[in-house]
């Protein structure tokens, strides 16, 4: 049981702690649900719309993520300037209305189109959840808020794939977008009723373009802003070469389509377990000790991986254990990567994690992308392409920390 705790900020009147933690972790879950839920599809969709490249299915994953990525940049400035609620409400919207779209397509290209839609509202879900969860608490509560919401973040990729079959052993493919919409409208309908507006009428800041400019130059200009972000990148890419590749790697390379969505959903439990135990060791150890030795764990699995995938001697159960090695160590990077980014960029944090979330999204998708239409029957691509991912990260960092990993001094290149 989730025990009740006042807002830090009491002027925001809303629903009590439980029931807010609930809308805040539904935002996060939509947008998991839209990536992964459809990945048991990509067969199916491909055969009804007449896709002849098996590799152009993966379009569907990274349309979605890089309207998910672009949009990200809009919404932090609107939402500051005309508030949470509306600018949630247009999001979701666009959520469910291209869901819609994309469940009554005829073409490939209209679907693309309407999964580049979809994802665009889904941005306004990241940016805002933040956003107001900020506005109503602070400090250790907020903290707690996050993590209690992450939790069904980190879940969601358990048992979306899963969720996408039974949709698929009940109704055709389509039905899976109109679960996504259907989704999205109740959350909507939630939302409008019980969530309040978050931002006060004096704290909107009005948008021009001499405060964006100045914050964006602030974010490029950050030794640590840029180097984690660009370490963020390439690690997210690798997350996104394994989403596109693996449904094709279960089916086609093993010829196990039927235990797809079980060890899919045992390498997402182990990203979320490495998360939980982050938590619970990152203020003993710091986030530099635990990314840094992570990344190097990463590298290493990863190129073992690639190495027996190279030599002809991949099996499923190599497969599984090594990429799930590899995923676990992915835990432990993604959060204390994102909070070392941000290091020096308290001030314009809203800007700083609309701009890095925009890099770390857009291009980490379209490397996963690339990475993903290198797949020739083989897990091959792949493992070497995810093992390229791990060494770039590795060159980021090492830049960001002047070539010094397992620093425990928390140190600073420039304050923002």
């Amino acid at each position: 049981m989730i025990a009740p705790v006042p807002p830090s900020n009491p002027s925001v009147r809303g629903p009590g702690f439980p029931e807010f933690v609930a809308l805040i972790a539904m935002m996060m879950a939509l947008n998991a649900l839209a990536i992964d839920m459809m990945l048991p599809a990509l067969p199916a969709i491909g055969d009804a719309l007449g896709v002849a490249s098996e590799n152009s299915r993966q379009w569907v994953i990274t349309a979605y993520l890089l309207g998910f990525g672009v949009a990200q940049l809009i919404y932090g400035p609107l939402a500051d300037r005309y508030g949470r609620k509306p600018v949630l409400m247009a999001g979701l919207g666009l959520y469910v209305l291209f869901s819609v779209a994309a469940a009554f397509t005829t073409t490939f290209e209209a679907l693309i189109l309407a999964r580049l839609g979809t994802g665009l509202g889904a941005a306004a879900l990241r940016v805002l959840a933040v956003s107001i969860v900020r506005d109503r608490y602070s400090g250790r509560t907020m903290a707690r808020v996050m993590s209690l919401s992450f939790l069904v973040f980190l879940g969601v990729p358990i048992l979306a794939p899963t969720l996408g079959q039974l949709v698929l052993f009940v109704a055709p493919w389509r039905w899976i977008f109109g679960v996504l919409a259907l989704a999205g409208s109740a959350f909507m309908v939630w939302a409008l009723i019980r969530l309040p507006e978050t931002l006060a009428a004096e704290n909107r800041l009005p948008i021009r373009f001499a405060r964006i400019a100045e914050a964006f130059r602030a974010v490029v200009s950050d030794r640590l802003s840029v180097g984690y972000t660009l370490a963020m990148t390439a690690i997210t890419g690798s997350l996104f070469a394994f989403i596109n590749s693996s449904q094709q790697i279960f089916f086609d390379v093993f010829g196990e389509p039927e235990l797809f969505t079980t060890i899919f959903g045992l390498m997402a439990a182990g990203i979320a377990v490495a998360s939980l135990t982050n938590a619970r060791l990152v203020e003993r150890l710091g986030s530099r000790r635990l990314s840094h030795l992570a990344l190097i764990g990463f590298i290493v699995s990863a190129a073992v991986h690639a190495g027996v995938a190279l030599s002809g001697h991949e099996s499923l159960v190599s497969f599984a254990v090594l990429q799930g090695l590899t995923m676990f160590c992915f835990g432990f990077i993604a959060g204390n990567f994102g909070a070392l980014a941000m290091y020096n960029m308290g001030r314009i944090a809203g800007t700083a994690s609309s701009v890095q979330g925009f890099v770390s999204t857009t291009f980490g998708s379209l490397t996963g992308f690339l990475i993903g239409q290198s797949f020739d029957g083989t897990a091959a691509p792949m493992t070497v392409g995810i093992t390229i991912c791990g060494i770039l990260a590795l060159v980021a960092v090492l830049a960001a920390e002047r070539g010094k990993l397992f620093s425990t001094v928390e140190t600073a290149s420039r304050p923002a």
